[in-house]
């Protein structure tokens, strides 16, 4: 009995901690968007951070589109040369790039650097007091910090994930003509007849919503960081950990919800 009952309220600690931990970030993420359509602006704030996030993230994101397009080629046409249905490896391309790898990548890659980043200088801030300075400065440390951020999450990764589906077909493309044999225009028309504008549309939506979820772990966790330098490692930590996490979690309920039969 008395397992039985270390096991019931260790579940009952974990789910406790984990509703609190939720409605925590939701209540911090409903404060920043409360200040969107609140003056004053921070134009200059916010251009930074999109600047920080999208363009200086484009290369890292490039390549890793590009190779991973590449990639899958070279497996469908491995597993699809025993079945003799190598045409269908543009098709198999272009949709594992918009659909999925486009907007997971793209967001893996976007976390691991911006996350981790605005984790790190929030939390800085946080544990240096300037944040509170900010406030004694009649400055709103949600509105100055936090909201830029979330809008510029929320808009460079579509264009991002725009880019990476570029790339990604464009990789798988060159291997397929350069190291497979494939004939360029027929691999093209293959391309276009097997991509929809469903494809991209959902690819875009799932990159604002990644957007979101790593900005808004990188500032929740910067914003909440106790303890000195050794408290900002582990917010940075866990920023990432929580906003792969969390994308990874989201990808399949929006795959869900947009393709369920």
């Amino acid at each position: 009995m008395n397992a039985i009952s270390d096991v019931v309220r260790w579940i009952g600690r974990f789910v406790i901690f984990s509703m609190r931990g939720a409605g925590g970030v939701a209540l911090f993420a409903a404060e920043g968007l409360s200040h969107v359509v609140r003056p004053p602006y921070y134009g200059r704030v916010f251009a930074a951070a999109l600047l920080d996030t999208g363009f200086l993230s484009l290369p890292v994101v490039a390549l890793t589109a590009l190779f991973s397009g590449g990639v899958i080629a070279l497996q469908s046409y491995t597993g699809f040369a025993q079945y003799h249905a190598q045409s269908a490896i543009a098709n198999i391309v272009v949709l594992a790039v918009t659909r999925e790898l486009g907007p997971v990548l793209a967001g893996l890659m976007v976390a691991g650097r911006v996350g981790a980043a605005m984790a790190a200088e929030i939390g800085t801030m946080r544990v240096t007091d300037q944040i509170d300075a900010l406030t004694t400065l009649r400055t709103n440390p949600m509105k100055y910090l936090v909201t830029p951020r979330l809008l510029a999450g929320l808009i460079a990764l579509p264009f991002l994930v725009m880019v990476a589906d570029v790339l990604g077909v464009a990789g798988g493309f060159t291997v397929a003509v350069v190291k497979l044999g494939f004939a360029p225009n027929s691999y093209i028309t293959a391309t276009l007849n097997a991509l929809t504008i469903e494809d991209v549309t959902v690819g875009l939506v799932k990159a604002a919503v990644f957007g979101f979820i790593i900005t808004l772990m990188g500032c929740y966790y910067g914003y909440n960081s106790r303890g000195g330098a050794e408290g900002v490692g582990s917010s940075t930590t866990s920023a990432v950990v929580a906003a792969s996490i969390l994308l990874l979690a989201f990808d399949y309920l929006l795959t869900d919800l947009f393709f369920a039969q």
